[in-house]
């Protein structure tokens, strides 16, 4: 899986893409706001964990996720 963290403008949030090993977009939602998008797509369970790596992450590079 890969995530992808997106700048956004003044009046744009930053965004967050999940996508799989082929791109497909799995999951988009506002940096602020993980929690519904992340138990959509079964990642429920590790939302701390995803907000250490997003803090973390990045504007505009694409990462390999490993969780």
């Amino acid at each position: 899986m890969y995530i992808l963290k997106i700048k956004g403008t003044a009046r744009i949030p930053d965004y967050v893409q999940l996508r799989d090993d082929g791109f497909t977009l799995i999951a988009y939602f506002r940096v602020d706001r993980p929690e519904k998008a992340l138990a959509k797509c079964g990642y429920a369970d590790r939302q701390e964990e995803m907000r250490k790596i997003i803090e973390e992450l990045p504007f505009g590079k694409m990462t390999k996720l490993e969780i």
